[in-house]
């Protein structure tokens, strides 16, 4: 009886242990649906987005998240479409010329004095457009699985975690969570932007922000690359210690392409989440079953744990870091690739070719690594931009790259 007694102490104790934060999986239902032919890539301001953000809402109220946005879940915002690429858009209201988008935007109130953001944007480029990369002359549906059906999956994965945890807790996180899904990044991290100028909670009380941009195609070296490290003291230390599964790439930089940057720049810590581009990126085959799901099953389970471990540290410190964007070196010419940005190794590497570039023509392969350039030699990806900056649409420039054991030197026509 003794032993039975101790036995069911010894259960109830680890139960209590135990986090309820076991939700029903939706992740490939929401890729699935989001990254659907019939949405048309969810491009900002068409109906497609409009059928993404309806989505998006009622997965919010499946899960029980209050509605946060200026017209229940939504906050709509109008831009003129920038003429000048170096101007900044225009916010207005003047329906003449204008395009209209929507952050879709639900909450867990903790009645904490602090709050969580945790944001993916889930606009795409509908038939492709400026930023697409494809060079068939017929139109294609660009349905963005990865970018960023991927990232919208795994917030929506762990809003259902951490309200079915805050529910069932006796004492619930020192935190409340705000949980945004942006449109706009394509055309300029637009809604993001606008969240920033006019937050539907105060700006003050925001704690961090974690961005997930392209977190659907984990390689088999389980790389995922966390940037944003250096935007507060404690993040290297918290996801250092919380990572069992993943080879990291870590960034200090609080500044890049996608829309962590927002409150990056009005002094918000951010941490942004990313397994990197492919040869799909920007292209109509971007598809959900190219994506790695059981990889982002890993990666909720990551930030879920960083989440918490963050959760009795209070108010984080923000840090500025060093604006890597503003060293980038300005080049007139591509070699058309795609970088491995997840490689760690000496050199570039390269992670696909578009046909009839520079790369394609001199017979550069995926998997190939770039170690010099002219006169230039390649130890990363910055020193890689620095030796490109140098060339002109019509130069010629000696090439050496690895391609597993063997060295190879060609030249390549700009």
């Amino acid at each position: 009886m003794k032993k039975l007694m101790l036995l069911t102490l010894l259960v109830s104790f680890l139960s209590c242990k135990t986090e309820p934060t076991v939700t029903e999986n939706k992740i490939k239902e929401d890729v699935a649906f989001l990254s659907d032919d019939k949405l048309e890539g969810r491009q900002t301001g068409t109906e497609g987005e409009v059928k993404a953000s309806e989505y998006i809402i009622k997965r919010f109220k499946d899960i029980g998240l209050q509605s946060k946005g200026t017209e229940g879940y939504l906050q709509s915002f109008s831009f003129k479409p920038k003429t000048d690429p170096h101007k900044e858009v225009e916010f207005t209201t003047n329906a003449d010329s204008t395009i209209t988008g929507n952050n879709v935007i639900g909450f867990i109130d903790n009645n904490a004095k602090t709050t969580v953001v945790i944001g993916a944007h889930y606009d795409h480029l509908g038939f492709g457009g400026e930023g697409s990369l494809y060079r068939e002359k017929n139109k294609a549906v660009h349905n963005g699985a990865d970018d960023n059906a991927s990232g919208v999956a795994v917030m929506l994965n762990l809003a259902g975690r951490l309200k079915i945890k805050n529910d069932t807790a006796e004492i619930k996180d020192k935190n409340n969570y705000l949980f945004m899904a942006f449109s706009g990044e394509e055309m300029g991290l637009l809604g993001s932007n606008y969240f920033s100028k006019n937050p539907t909670v105060d700006a003050a009380s925001i704690n961090y922000m974690i961005n997930m941009d392209m977190v659907g195609r984990m390689k088999a070296d389980s790389t995922l690359a966390v940037y944003g490290t250096g935007t507060s003291p404690i993040f290297k230390q918290t996801i250092k210690s919380n990572n069992e599964k993943f080879k990291l790439i870590e960034n200090e930089s609080g500044v890049g392409p996608s829309d962590h940057t927002s409150f990056y720049l009005i002094d918000i810590p951010v941490l942004h989440f990313f397994t990197g581009q492919h040869e799909d990126y920007h292209k109509p085959g971007d598809d959900a079953e190219k994506l790695n799901y059981e990889g982002m099953d890993l990666i909720s389970d990551y930030i879920f744990s960083i989440i918490s471990d963050l959760d009795d540290n209070g108010k984080l410190a923000f840090r500025k870091t060093k604006n890597e964007s503003e060293e980038t070196p300005r080049f007139k010419v591509g070699l058309g690739v795609v970088p491995d940005y997840l490689f760690d190794g000496k050199g570039m590497r390269i992670d696909g070719t578009r046909q009839e570039t520079p790369a394609f023509n001199a017979g550069l392969k995926k998997g190939d690594v770039v170690v010099k350039l002219g006169d230039s030699t390649v130890t990363d990806m910055m020193s890689y931009m620095r030796a490109l900056s140098v060339f002109d649409k019509g130069d010629e420039a000696n090439i050496t790259v690895k391609r597993g054991e063997e060295t190879i030197e060609t030249k390549v026509n700009f």
